[in-house]
Protein backbone atom coordinates (compact mmCIF):
# COMPACT_ATOMS: atom_id res chain seq x y z
CA UNK A 1 0.00 0.00 0.00
CA UNK A 2 3.22 2.60 0.67
CA UNK A 3 4.60 1.70 -2.90
CA UNK A 4 1.20 2.07 -4.47
CA UNK A 5 0.68 5.90 -2.89
CA UNK A 6 4.64 6.90 -3.45
CA UNK A 7 3.91 5.43 -6.91
CA UNK A 8 0.73 7.59 -7.17
CA UNK A 9 2.69 10.78 -5.43
CA UNK A 10 5.54 10.85 -8.82
CA UNK A 11 2.76 9.70 -11.32
CA UNK A 12 0.84 13.04 -10.19
CA UNK A 13 4.52 14.92 -10.05
CA UNK A 14 5.23 14.01 -13.42
CA UNK A 15 1.95 14.58 -14.41
CA UNK A 16 1.50 18.17 -13.36
CA UNK A 17 5.08 19.33 -14.58
CA UNK A 18 4.14 17.93 -17.74
CA UNK A 19 0.66 19.63 -17.38
CA UNK A 20 2.78 23.16 -16.92
CA UNK A 21 5.21 22.17 -19.40
CA UNK A 22 1.92 21.85 -21.92
CA UNK A 23 0.58 25.12 -20.50
CA UNK A 24 3.88 26.91 -21.44
CA UNK A 25 3.52 25.96 -24.66
CA UNK A 26 0.25 27.05 -25.29
CA UNK A 27 1.18 29.97 -23.34
CA UNK A 28 4.03 30.77 -26.03
CA UNK A 29 1.22 31.18 -28.82
CA UNK A 30 -0.47 33.47 -27.01
CA UNK A 31 2.89 35.69 -26.16
CA UNK A 32 3.09 35.57 -30.50
CA UNK A 33 0.33 36.71 -31.26
CA UNK A 34 0.63 39.14 -28.72
CA UNK A 35 3.70 40.15 -30.21
CA UNK A 36 1.74 40.91 -33.40
CA UNK A 37 1.88 44.51 -32.56
CA UNK A 38 5.72 44.90 -32.97
CA UNK A 39 6.29 46.81 -29.67
CA UNK A 40 4.03 44.77 -27.66
CA UNK A 41 6.66 41.51 -27.00
CA UNK A 42 7.90 43.13 -23.33
CA UNK A 43 3.88 43.26 -22.21
CA UNK A 44 2.66 39.81 -24.37
CA UNK A 45 5.74 38.46 -22.44
CA UNK A 46 4.95 39.87 -18.83
CA UNK A 47 1.52 38.81 -19.24
CA UNK A 48 2.57 35.20 -20.36
CA UNK A 49 5.16 34.71 -17.41
CA UNK A 50 2.56 36.03 -15.09
CA UNK A 51 -0.25 33.80 -16.53
CA UNK A 52 2.53 30.73 -15.96
CA UNK A 53 2.99 31.94 -12.23
CA UNK A 54 -0.22 31.41 -11.59
CA UNK A 55 -0.82 28.35 -12.56
CA UNK A 56 2.40 26.68 -10.72
CA UNK A 57 0.71 28.29 -7.87
CA UNK A 58 -2.39 26.19 -8.79
CA UNK A 59 -4.60 29.90 -8.98
CA UNK A 60 -6.25 29.32 -12.16
CA UNK A 61 -6.11 31.94 -14.96
CA UNK A 62 -6.61 31.32 -18.60
CA UNK A 63 -6.88 33.43 -21.94
CA UNK A 64 -8.92 36.30 -20.21
CA UNK A 65 -6.80 36.99 -17.48
CA UNK A 66 -3.92 37.01 -20.32
CA UNK A 67 -5.37 39.42 -22.35
CA UNK A 68 -6.25 41.47 -18.79
CA UNK A 69 -2.77 41.04 -17.93
CA UNK A 70 -1.31 42.14 -21.15
CA UNK A 71 -3.54 45.27 -21.66
CA UNK A 72 -2.40 46.26 -17.75
CA UNK A 73 1.16 45.86 -19.33
CA UNK A 74 1.04 47.51 -22.89
CA UNK A 75 -0.12 50.90 -21.40
CA UNK A 76 3.34 51.47 -20.49
CA UNK A 77 5.41 48.87 -22.21
CA UNK A 78 4.83 49.41 -25.08
CA UNK A 79 7.90 52.18 -24.83
CA UNK A 80 9.87 49.55 -23.43
CA UNK A 81 9.40 47.35 -26.56
CA UNK A 82 10.37 50.57 -28.76
CA UNK A 83 13.77 51.29 -27.13
CA UNK A 84 14.38 48.12 -27.37
CA UNK A 85 13.92 48.14 -30.90
CA UNK A 86 16.20 51.87 -31.03
CA UNK A 87 18.25 49.32 -29.34
CA UNK A 88 18.80 46.70 -31.55
CA UNK A 89 18.98 49.41 -34.17
CA UNK A 90 21.80 51.32 -33.25
CA UNK A 91 23.38 47.35 -32.63
CA UNK A 92 22.81 46.82 -36.00
CA UNK A 93 24.53 49.81 -37.33
CA UNK A 94 27.57 49.08 -34.74
CA UNK A 95 27.97 45.72 -36.53
CA UNK A 96 27.57 47.34 -40.04
CA UNK A 97 30.50 49.30 -38.72
CA UNK A 98 32.59 46.40 -37.65
CA UNK A 99 32.15 44.96 -41.18
CA UNK A 100 33.00 47.89 -43.07
CA UNK A 101 36.35 47.88 -41.41
CA UNK A 102 36.31 50.93 -39.31
CA UNK A 103 38.94 51.29 -36.61
CA UNK A 104 38.06 49.67 -33.53
CA UNK A 105 34.31 48.25 -35.38
CA UNK A 106 35.13 45.21 -34.09
CA UNK A 107 35.39 46.19 -30.51
CA UNK A 108 32.09 48.51 -30.48
CA UNK A 109 30.34 45.99 -32.27
CA UNK A 110 31.30 43.44 -29.87
CA UNK A 111 30.83 46.07 -26.96
CA UNK A 112 27.07 46.05 -28.39
CA UNK A 113 25.71 43.06 -29.03
CA UNK A 114 26.77 42.06 -25.52
CA UNK A 115 25.01 45.54 -24.35
CA UNK A 116 22.09 44.24 -26.26
CA UNK A 117 22.08 40.89 -24.98
CA UNK A 118 22.33 41.95 -21.25
CA UNK A 119 19.37 44.26 -22.20
CA UNK A 120 17.15 41.26 -23.53
CA UNK A 121 18.20 39.41 -20.23
CA UNK A 122 17.42 42.11 -18.11
CA UNK A 123 13.94 42.74 -19.89
CA UNK A 124 12.96 39.15 -19.52
CA UNK A 125 13.69 39.46 -16.19
CA UNK A 126 11.69 42.37 -15.62
CA UNK A 127 8.55 40.64 -17.37
CA UNK A 128 8.79 37.53 -15.25
CA UNK A 129 7.87 39.25 -12.02
CA UNK A 130 5.61 42.59 -13.60
CA UNK A 131 2.01 42.51 -11.75
CA UNK A 132 -0.24 45.10 -12.79
CA UNK A 133 0.72 48.34 -11.41
CA UNK A 134 3.67 48.01 -11.48
CA UNK A 135 6.22 50.55 -12.98
CA UNK A 136 8.72 49.33 -15.96
CA UNK A 137 11.54 51.54 -15.29
CA UNK A 138 12.24 50.24 -11.53
CA UNK A 139 11.22 46.68 -12.79
CA UNK A 140 14.12 47.10 -15.07
CA UNK A 141 16.57 48.98 -12.98
CA UNK A 142 16.21 46.41 -10.53
CA UNK A 143 16.22 43.32 -13.33
CA UNK A 144 19.35 45.13 -14.59
CA UNK A 145 21.40 44.75 -10.74
CA UNK A 146 19.82 40.97 -11.37
CA UNK A 147 20.99 40.29 -14.34
CA UNK A 148 24.97 40.76 -13.49
CA UNK A 149 24.33 39.58 -10.01
CA UNK A 150 22.91 36.11 -11.10
CA UNK A 151 25.24 35.40 -14.28
CA UNK A 152 24.22 31.75 -13.42
CA UNK A 153 20.41 32.75 -14.31
CA UNK A 154 21.47 35.44 -16.92
CA UNK A 155 23.45 32.62 -18.77
CA UNK A 156 20.04 30.48 -18.29
CA UNK A 157 17.96 32.81 -20.24
CA UNK A 158 20.54 33.31 -22.92
CA UNK A 159 20.68 30.09 -23.82
CA UNK A 160 16.76 29.45 -23.84
CA UNK A 161 16.79 32.77 -25.98
CA UNK A 162 19.25 30.97 -28.44
CA UNK A 163 17.62 27.96 -28.13
CA UNK A 164 14.06 29.23 -29.05
CA UNK A 165 16.24 31.31 -32.21
CA UNK A 166 17.65 27.83 -33.34
CA UNK A 167 14.21 26.80 -33.46
CA UNK A 168 12.88 29.01 -35.42
CA UNK A 169 15.50 28.40 -37.94
CA UNK A 170 15.20 24.95 -38.29
CA UNK A 171 11.36 24.75 -38.08
CA UNK A 172 9.86 28.32 -37.71
CA UNK A 173 6.50 26.91 -36.26
CA UNK A 174 8.48 25.54 -33.47
CA UNK A 175 9.40 29.19 -32.39
CA UNK A 176 6.23 30.24 -31.47
CA UNK A 177 5.67 27.38 -28.67
CA UNK A 178 9.11 27.59 -27.47
CA UNK A 179 8.84 31.40 -26.73
CA UNK A 180 6.49 29.95 -23.45
CA UNK A 181 8.71 27.99 -22.46
CA UNK A 182 11.36 30.70 -22.49
CA UNK A 183 8.96 32.73 -20.56
CA UNK A 184 8.59 29.74 -18.15
CA UNK A 185 12.34 29.41 -17.66
CA UNK A 186 12.50 32.82 -16.96
CA UNK A 187 9.93 32.92 -14.41
CA UNK A 188 11.80 29.78 -12.92
CA UNK A 189 15.07 31.52 -12.42
CA UNK A 190 13.48 35.09 -10.97
CA UNK A 191 11.74 32.15 -8.70
CA UNK A 192 15.28 30.72 -7.70
CA UNK A 193 17.10 33.96 -7.56
CA UNK A 194 13.81 35.25 -4.85
CA UNK A 195 14.84 31.80 -2.57
CA UNK A 196 18.30 32.53 -2.84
Amino acid sequence: MAQTRVKARKESVFGERFALFAESLLTGVWIAVACLGVVTYPAAFAAGARHLRRRARHEGGGWRDFVADFRAAVRAGWVVGLTGWVAAAAVWIDLQAARAGLPGGPLVGAVGLFALIGFVVAGMRAAAVWTPGDSWRPLLAQAGRRTVLDPAGSFLLTAGLAVAALSGMFIAPLAVPVLGAVAAAAVAVEERHRRR
